[in-house]
C-alpha cells in the first residue's frame, strides 16, 4: 500500500466512524422521543460536539488529498462523494440534536398522543433503518442497495403527508393548541429530512461506484 492508498484508507476509517456515530445519534434520539427520556436526549446534544469535530477533520483531509495527490477517476469520485456525504451526515446529526431538544422541552402528554396518532415513530424507525442500510451500501460498494433507498424514502414522505393533513384537521377542531400542533409538524419534517439525507447519500454512492449522476425524481 503506497502513501496515497494509506491516506484514503485512513480517511475511510474516520468517515465510517462518523457515520456510525451519527446513525447511533439518530437511533438514540428516536428512543429518547419514544420514552420522552430527557437524560438520554441531553446526552445526544453533548455527543454532537464529537460529530462536529469529525466533520471538520474529514473535510480538511479530503481537501488535502485533492491538493496533494490530484486523484483521478474512481479515486476522485470517492473523495468528492465523501465531501458531500459528510455534509449530509452533519445535517443528520443536527436533526438528532434538534429532536433531542424537542424532547427536553416537551413534558406534556399531549405530544405523546399526537406523535402516536401521526405515526411519527414508525416514520422515524424507517429513517433510522435507511441511514444504516445506505451505510452498508457504501461499505460494500453496492449500487443496487443504494438505489433501494429511493423507494423506501417515499414511504416516509407519504406518512408525513398524511400526518400533516391529520394535524391541520385537528387544528381546525382545536385551535387553542395550535402551537403544540405546529411543533409536531416541525418534528415530523425533521424526521422526513433525515430520510431525505439518506436518499442524497445514496445518489452520491451511485456516482462514486458507477460514475453516474443521479438526481432521483421518484421514478
Amino acid at each position: 500500500m503506497n502513501h496515497f492508498e494509506s491516506e484514503l484508507e485512513g480517511l475511510k476509517k474516520d468517515f465510517i466512524k462518523m457515520w456510525e456515530l451519527v446513525a447511533l445519534q439518530l437511533k438514540s434520539s428516536l428512543n429518547a422521543l419514544a420514552s420522552m427520556d430527557h437524560e438520554k436526549a441531553q446526552q445526544i446534544i453533548i455527543t454532537e460536539m464529537e460529530v462536529n469535530d469529525l466533520d471538520l477533520k474529514i473535510s480538511k483531509n479530503c481537501e488535502n488529498i485533492i491538493a496533494l495527490y490530484n486523484p483521478v477517476a474512481v479515486d476522485l469520485r470517492f473523495v468528492l462523494a465523501l465531501i458531500k456525504i459528510n455534509t449530509y451526515l452533519e445535517k443528520v446529526g443536527d436533526i438528532a440534536s434538534k429532536i433531542s431538544k424537542f424532547v427536553i422541552k416537551s413534558g406534556d402528554p399531549f405530544y405523546n398522543d399526537l406523535i402516536n396518532k401521526t405515526q411519527t415513530l414508525a416514520m422515524f424507525e424507517e429513517a433510522c433503518d435507511l441511514l444504516y442500510d445506505v451505510m452498508e451500501a457504501f461499505k460494500t460498494n453496492d449500487a443496487q442497495k443504494a438505489r433501494d433507498i429511493f423507494k423506501r424514502d417515499e414511504f416516509i414522505n407519504e406518512i408525513n403527508k398524511t400526518a400533516f393533513i391529520s394535524i391541520i384537521n385537528s387544528i381546525k377542531e382545536n385551535p387553542d393548541n395550535i402551537e403544540k400542533y405546529l411543533k409536531v409538524i416541525a418534528l415530523n419534517r425533521r424526521v422526513e429530512k433525515a430520510g431525505d439525507m439518506s436518499k442524497l447519500i445514496a445518489e452520491e454512492i451511485i456516482f462514486y461506484i458507477e460514475a453516474k449522476v443521479i438526481r432521483h425524481r421518484g421514478k
